[in-house]
């Protein structure tokens, strides 16, 4: 539910925006209502205070048609990102084993017994940015029995300006395209601990912080072809200090595990309240977070 202060905004600004940058779609049209309300946007005296907990109708912010829709509309709970395209025998590799964690989770799940091998995994063509279908639930006619959705979908894109747009992507830019921004009054700031200086909305900025909604998304990125790990990609800070889109890196083996338990078991990563998230990727991220 978006939080009623973004949804005033949205309410008195979102139709002005659209019919000024007609050519984009939802999730940029309410990021720059976002952007250029936030410096009225008057801190919360109350955590909870302005929180659109009730039914409200929905309106065109809400239902407007967004490029990349169609690439969310399955019911997986994760999206796994290829945004380095220089090693395809290793992105090939990792997908592969991915599938097969997959296969092995969801039998296990559904009381199937052991799952498949490696040679037992799909090997169909995997979601590209203009054909958004995950082919491999098609594939599984012998599984019949299988009552749940894959967990996370693969996105390979296949279009060389797709490839483009995703190549070296940062974390809050995938969170901009795939994701649909909020926000939330910033974390509790520790006894005896200053505001960030200067402030950023991905930390805090004006007591708010800029929150995603939507699948969780994990990065493979050029380090993966080495380390068969993605970045683990936070949708909000964890604690003050941490920001929107810090990350850490996952094993392929546990992708679809913590996909699973994140989403039905409340699984939280807060290393024990350390700050592990990756620091390059934060720096990043604030650097890149005015670029609308």
């Amino acid at each position: 539910m978006i939080h009623e202060i973004f949804r005033n905004a949205l309410a008195r600004r979102y139709e002005a925006i659209k019919a000024q940058y007609p050519t984009e779609g939802r999730r940029k049209w309410r990021l720059r209502t976002l952007y250029e309300s936030w410096p009225t946007t008057t801190s919360p005296q109350n955590p909870n205070q302005g929180d659109a907990s009730k039914s409200i109708a929905q309106s065109s912010f809400d239902t407007d048609h967004d490029p990349l829709d169609q690439l969310l509309e399955g019911d997986e709970l994760g999206l796994i990102i290829r945004t380095d395209f220089t090693n395809h025998e290793a992105w090939d590799t990792f997908s592969q084993k991915v599938k097969v964690a997959q296969k092995e989770l969801i039998f296990e799940l559904t009381g199937n017994g052991p799952g498949p091998t490696i040679m037992d995994a799909s090997t169909s063509e995997d979601s590209t940015m203009k054909e958004e279908a995950n082919d491999d639930a098609d594939e599984e006619e012998s599984d019949s029995s299988l009552e749940i959705s894959d967990i996370v979908k693969i996105l390979d894109p296949s279009d060389e300006a797709d490839k483009i747009k995703l190549t070296n992507i940062s974390n809050i830019a995938a969170l901009r395209l795939f994701n649909d921004v909020d926000i939330r009054p910033a974390p509790a700031l520790p006894a005896g601990t200053k505001r960030i200086s200067p402030p950023n909305p991905l930390i805090d900025l004006g007591g708010w912080q800029e929150i995603y909604t939507g699948k969780n998304l994990w990065i493979y990125d050029a380090q993966s072809n080495a380390d068969e790990c993605v970045r683990v990609v936070s949708q909000a800070g964890e604690f003050y200090g941490t920001a929107s889109g810090d990350s850490w890196r996952a094993r392929h083996s546990h992708i679809c595990e913590l996909q699973f338990n994140m989403t039905h078991q409340g699984l939280k990563i807060d290393f024990n309240g350390l700050d592990k998230w990756d620091w390059n990727e934060r720096v990043r991220n604030i650097q890149e977070s005015q670029n609308i």
